[in-house]
């Protein structure tokens, strides 16, 4: 249950502070102790569906605030906000910060370093514009998600599979068809947490990540330190992706990669991070997003002050190879620098990595979190722990 491994911690947050009010596309099950009522429709990317929920919700209830964290719902539930009254950034915007193809256009209006991107219908566009641009170029759906549909193409010969991988995953959303053809920001990628309180944003805490190997974007690794040097160098261009997207509420998860040093944007999603990122940030700093995202909602300001200064870090377990996982264990005892260790797939499972045709839901085994005073040393538990992961995976048979 992917929701429970990665949302449980924001929804236990927010029912520490709020009555829940949930609206679902499935009956709830680990949520039903962090809520008070529930109404479950079909489609909650459906206006119609999502409104008609909504409303039968505020009839029984005096509802403060609308907020998501699910990236398909972030359109839907502004509107939704919207018709009832409370706060919210515009339907607009956050159309705006679906829609990488808007965003870029916004981001070189307002003069915010970015990269070169073309939105294209056809293999054939796509190969004119990979020429334009110079290879090598990255490939991604216009409005999609978590690295689905996302790779690099080096060469006019691997441009047809990439634009193929892409094209598929673009079609499987209803918002945007449509495939970008991008320049290639040659450099380390780092997440910048941010909170937008009436136009103001602070800067909470940047998130250093580590990518699978080319040409997919798999996100395998991420650290948080609360002292991390980059945080002066990055603020401001997030700052600025913020403003020219007119975000004016809410949190943020700005990506961006460092090109000989200088922050080049990636993309803005207008929600809390997904990875497990925002308990990272809590653990590294105290700042709570998930909390902070709920007040916002219902028209509060925010804590943002720090309760601790260190570091937590995450790996994103995957296996080397698809195939059927057909064992899986973690040596005991177990360290209390380990703060969690979680297994989303169980011996038995087929595992699909992305290159055969699958994606981190089909290919991730799970997540392990560790921490310390450093960067450095929460990383080098994260190794030590790695070691003691014992993960066999008998391949797929080749024909």
């Amino acid at each position: 249950m992917e929701a429970e491994a990665y949302r449980a911690s924001c929804l236990r947050s927010v029912a520490a502070a709020y009555d829940v009010l949930l609206i679902t596309s499935e009956e709830p099950s680990w949520e039903v102790p962090y809520i008070r009522d529930c109404v479950v429709v079909p489609d909650p990317t459906d206006l119609a569906e999502l409104t008609t929920a909504g409303r039968a919700l505020a009839e029984r209830y005096d509802v403060a605030g609308v907020f998501t964290w699910t990236e398909w719902y972030l359109v839907p539930v502004a509107r939704l906000a919207r018709r009832l009254g409370v706060v919210t950034t515009t339907p607009e915007v956050m159309q705006a910060c679906r829609n990488k193809a808007t965003a870029r256009d916004l981001f070189a209006r307002h003069g915010v370093p970015s990269a070169t991107s073309v939105s294209v219908r056809s293999v054939q566009e796509a190969t004119a514009a990979a020429a334009r641009i110079g290879y090598p170029v990255v490939l991604k759906p216009a409005a999609q998600a978590a690295s689905v549909g996302v790779s690099r193409a080096d060469d006019s010969e691997a441009l047809a599979t990439a634009y193929e991988f892409a094209e598929r995953a673009a079609g499987r959303n209803r918002e945007d068809v449509g495939v970008l053809v991008e320049e290639y920001l040659d450099g380390p990628e780092v997440s910048v947490e941010c909170v937008t309180w009436r136009g103001e944003t602070t800067v909470v805490a940047v998130t250093r990540k580590t990518l699978s190997p080319p040409p997919y974007f798999e996100e395998m690794a991420h650290t948080v330190d609360a002292a991390d040097p980059l945080l002066g160098t990055v603020a401001p261009t997030a700052r600025a992706a913020i403003s020219a997207l007119g975000i004016t509420d809410g949190v943020s998860h700005v990506e961006m990669r460092l090109v000989d040093g200088r922050p080049r944007l990636v993309e803005v999603n207008g929600r809390i991070a997904g990875d497990m990122i925002s308990h990272l940030v809590c653990l590294a700093t105290g700042i709570d997003l998930a909390r902070a995202a709920a007040d916002i909602a219902c028209g509060r300001a925010p804590d943002l002050t720090p309760a601790r200064s260190s570091a937590a870090a995450i790996r994103l377990l995957y296996p080397e190879t698809s195939g059927t996982l057909t064992h899986l264990s973690f040596g005991v005892p177990r360290p209390p620098w380990l703060e969690r260790i979680h297994f989303h797939h169980h011996p038995g499972d087929r595992l699909l990595l992305p290159a055969d045709g699958g994606h981190l839901f089909t290919a991730r085994i799970g997540y392990l979190i560790t921490t310390g005073p450093t960067a450095e040393s929460a990383n080098a538990r994260a190794r030590s722990a790695l070691e003691r992961l014992e993960a066999h995976v008998e391949p797929v048979p080749t024909t």
